[in-house]
């Protein structure tokens, strides 16, 4: 799932200059952040506003000071509420803490994690620009011109992180040129950034539009020119001094860096990296019995071992053309739609849809993934299948990808969150990592139990989806805590599951470019799992799974601490079933 214009810089501002007040209401507190958070933030300045972005984040190093020294001031308010147990305490804590993680670390000064960085920003922000309406024409000329500028803060970080040892590993760095390369287009024609100018409005004169187009264009030239000189950054100044390490534990802080974002991804759920590395073995161990199981059950005759070279190297499991996949993604999606009522009472009004991965970040990109809508807006979710490669785009697999990209997975937590009435507005757009992708692969799971997977081999592919997960917490453990290399991070993979290479690749440059991420996705699901067992065991036939799931996305994401106390309040609030009767 991708959060547009990276939503953890939109929410890492505060208060500031405001004495400590004691006893004050919490609500005063949120108040002065939301104020604070638009004052800060053109994504949501944008969204408050109910119109595009129209400039992008201050990223340099006075604003990050400034953001984390409103931080502090706000945060020494919300300690002062030693009585308040709510969600809302929680996460301002857990984001003011980011903000202040975000100028103590620097890590301003690695802006991009291989899959994704400023200089994907403009390509996105193009495609949920509809410019046939008037009133979003300026803004969009606005991001365009501030882009240069945008892009030249970043250069200025990263150059700082040469000059201090604060360097990106290769393998992300190799990906993210590739990305440059493929942006820096020869013409303004051949750019994403210029398809929103083919649909102008067709109540505007053609002087008009001949004026807006000329504007855009110069915009966009401008851009081209900031993305090869991105790319010469890289290969004359970055590239050769990279670092060898994997590892973030190899850089100077890595070691306390990876132990503060270790607690950012898993909000709530007190894990040390040694702890995430032991829990990711013994699910290894636990999920590897269960694939035995199934490959059983598809009658081949050969080791498991083989068994993953069938599956990899195969002709019926793969896709023969885009088109294929997509329809292929597209049917799966409209089977998930079906079943969803048997599950939740409650269904968000905003749909989504199932678009390709574009083109010019495709080879590096993850396997699918979900970009939120606006409902403000009129804009839908959208489902991205990446088409590059089909050979390594599995169709067994697809199942298990659909229900946590789409639904029931980010596209179910994400706008339930957005649709949420009488809450604060920071808590629709906060998403805390091990619930948002916990619940993406709680929703893989969940699948299973409505019947998608139809044949042992998509069973086996949702095994290995979760095999994924699992590998991910002795990975990136294992490279940015015990200083692994790549190759031993990577055996895992090869070793416990069916992913294609290329997947694997990719996925492995990921964690290297993103420590702790990866972390988020076991240890929420084993905690939405643990409280539905928990929640059954305790009102026994009263269990009702469509109540379970509208309670755990019914106030949007939180930390897993603030989770469980929603779950056991809400069993504590039910009769307890007569013993007799269990």
């Amino acid at each position: 799932m991708i959060r547009s214009t990276f939503l953890a810089l939109s929410a890492l501002v505060a208060a500031a200059g405001i004495a400590v007040a004691q006893g004050e209401p919490l609500d005063t507190i949120i108040s002065d952040y939301e104020a604070y958070v638009i004052s800060h933030s053109p994504y949501e300045a944008a969204r408050a506003a109910g119109r595009p972005m129209s400039t992008w984040a201050d990223v340099s190093p006075e604003a990050v000071s400034q953001r984390a020294e409103e931080a502090r001031a706000l945060l020494a308010r919300v300690e002062t509420l030693n009585d308040d147990t709510s969600p809302e305490r929680e996460i301002l804590e857990s984001l003011l803490q980011q903000a202040i993680d975000a100028e103590t670390f620097d890590e301003a000064r690695i802006p991009f994690t291989g899959d994704w960085g400023f200089n994907a920003e403009p390509v996105f922000a193009a495609r949920s620009v509809d410019l046939s309406h008037r009133e979003n024409i300026d803004p969009w000329l606005s991001l365009l011109e501030a882009t240069p500028a945008y892009f030249d803060q970043n250069i200025a970080n990263m150059r700082r992180g040469l000059e201090t040892g604060w360097v990106s590993h290769a393998d992300p760095l190799a990906t993210t040129m590739d990305q440059v390369s493929q942006q820096a287009v020869d013409t303004v024609e051949a750019s994403p950034l210029w398809k929103p100018f083919q649909t102008l409005p067709e109540t505007m004169s053609e002087p008009d539009k001949d004026a807006v187009r000329a504007q855009g264009r110069a915009a966009i030239e401008a851009i081209l020119i900031s993305y090869r000189d991105l790319k010469t950054f890289f290969e004359t100044e970055y590239k050769p001094n990279a670092r060898s390490h994997p590892g973030i534990v190899s850089l100077p802080g890595g070691r306390e860096y990876y132990s503060a974002v270790i607690a950012q991804h898993t909000a709530g759920a007190g894990y040390s990296a040694e702890e995430i590395h032991e829990l990711g073995k013994r699910e290894v161990a636990r999920i590897r019995e269960e694939m035995n199981g199934v490959m059983a059950e598809t009658g081949f005759d050969g080791s498991f071992e083989e068994f993953l070279v069938f599956l990899r190297s195969d002709p019926q499991f793969y896709a023969t053309d885009p088109e294929d996949l997509l329809e292929k993604a597209s049917e799966i999606a409209k089977r998930l739609d079906a079943v969803l009522p048997r599950y939740f009472g409650k269904l968000p009004r905003l749909t989504y849809g199932v678009e390709a991965v574009p083109a010019d970040i495709a080879p590096g990109y993850t396997t699918g993934r979900y970009v939120e809508g606006d409902p403000q807006r009129g804009i839908s979710g959208t489902y991205l299948v990446n088409t590059y490669k089909l050979d390594q785009r599995p169709l067994y697999e697809l199942p298990a990808l659909s229900a946590h990209e789409a639904v029931p997975g980010h596209h179910i937590q994400i706008a339930l969150a957005q649709e949420l009435e009488d809450v604060s507005a920071f808590r629709q757009s906060y998403y805390a990592t091990a619930f948002g992708e916990g619940w993406g692969l709680y929703s893989e799971k969940l699948a299973g139990e409505a019947g998608i997977y139809r044949t042992p081999y998509e069973r086996f592919g949702q095994l290995s989806y979760e095999m994924w997960r699992a590998c991910r917490l002795v990975a990136d453990t294992g490279m940015h805590w015990y200083d692994w290399s790549r190759e031993e991070a990577s055996a895992c993979f090869y070793d416990n599951s069916a992913l294609a290479p290329l997947n694997i690749e990719v996925e492995v440059t990921r964690y290297i470019g993103w420590p702790a991420q990866a972390t988020a996705y076991k240890v929420g699901e084993l905690k939405i799992l643990e409280l539905r067992a928990r929640a059954k065991a305790a009102l026994g036939e009263a269990f009702d799974i469509r109540d379970y799931h509208d309670v755990v996305l019914g106030a949007g994401s939180m930390p897993l601490d603030a989770l469980e106390r929603r779950v056991d309040d809400w069993i504590a609030s039910h009769p307890k079933p007569d013993a007799a009767n269990r």
